[in-house]
């Protein structure tokens, strides 16, 4: 006599396993460019905040010492005491100067072409110009 046995198998069928595969990967190619795009604003925000912070710090300055620091001396001027600079009393930053959310310096010069000073930070690409998170992040506007 011959015995049969029933298996219930357990588990997933490829063509199960494949439909989660295409559903996870539309639910990536839509999340993943919104999430980028949020973080490249949250990039621009901080550079902003950070040039907005460095102008109140220069404001300070100057009000200490009668005028901005010169484009030699830079923004580093602002956490250390400059070797000519006799009413100078900082730091006016508690930190050392960062560099931008992109890892580059931000560019200062005194006088400015805009203003009595300028900040610039590049932006992501590090260059001149450009659009979107690339476009440069500026202390006059």
């Amino acid at each position: 006599m011959m015995r049969t046995h029933t298996f219930k198998e357990k588990g997933f069928t490829l063509l199960e396993l494949l439909v989660v595969m295409v559903i996870i990967g539309l639910l990536v190619g839509y999340v993943t460019p919104v999430y980028f795009k949020q973080v490249g604003k949250s990039e621009i925000k901080l550079a902003r905040a950070q040039i907005e912070a460095f102008g109140k710090a220069l404001d300070q300055y100057r009000l200490d010492t009668g005028h901005y620091p010169s484009t030699a001396l830079n923004l580093k001027s602002l956490v250390a005491k400059p070797a000519n600079e006799v009413k100078w009393d900082g730091p006016y930053l508690k930190k050392d100067v960062p560099l931008d959310p992109w890892g580059n310096a931000y560019v200062y010069h005194s006088p400015g072409q805009q203003g009595e000073y300028d900040i610039v930070s590049y932006g992501k690409d590090g260059a001149a110009g450009g659009e979107g998170e690339n476009a440069d992040i500026v202390s006059w506007q």
